[in-house]
């Protein structure tokens, strides 16, 4: 494991679409098929980081939280399967199961859209606005394992508000830091 922060992209720039199948319902979904009303929050994340696992639970209350106040929210898993075969669809649709992730959980295989979002790290969060402009990157929260800091989504939550009161983008954006995506040789 290799703690690594996400790559701080502009502010304002537009959301690259992509074509990616849920592992849970096996059909493809675009970012055009997810964005909520509101905004949108795009999450790069996977089975067997140790920083996935410590925030999933709030990543589960966010959504169930926002989604009904018109945001979409989908996770992408885009690491390397055949050296991390944790990661693998299969494995992803039974992870999703289990933790009733209210959202499409999409594989990225060819690592195409992490690249096009120059995701970095797991878990990577991006907050789109109702223009599908970039709001927010960054961390979840200042929790990380061991660190005893409360799980709150604080910052995430901060951005989705802005966003619901017509607010200006937060300021101290904080990267996220976690596993480094597993990329393919």
């Amino acid at each position: 494991m290799s703690l690594t922060p996400s790559n701080m992209l502009e502010l304002g720039i537009e959301a690259p679409d992509f074509q990616l199948k849920d592992t849970l319902s096996r059909e493809f979904y675009t970012f055009k098929a997810i964005r909520g009303e509101k905004g949108t929050v795009v999450m790069f994340i996977c089975n067997h980081c140790p920083y996935v696992k410590h925030v999933n639970e709030e990543i589960v209350r966010l959504a169930n939280d926002y989604r009904i106040l018109g945001f979409g929210f989908v996770a992408i898993s885009s690491n390397d399967v055949e050296n991390y075969p944790e990661d693998h669809p299969d494995k992803m649709f039974e992870y999703a199961r289990k933790l009733n992730y209210p959202f499409p959980y999409l594989y990225d295989e060819d690592q195409s859209v992490a690249r096009a979002y120059k995701a970095a790290c797991t878990p990577d969060f991006y907050v789109f606005d109702e223009e599908n402009q970039l709001f927010y990157r960054g961390q979840l929260d200042d929790s990380r394992p061991k660190n005893g800091v409360p799980i709150s989504g604080r910052n995430i939550r901060e951005a989705l508000d802005a966003i619901r009161n017509n607010q200006s983008p937060p300021k101290n954006q904080k990267p996220s830091m976690g596993c480094n995506i597993k990329w393919k040789e």
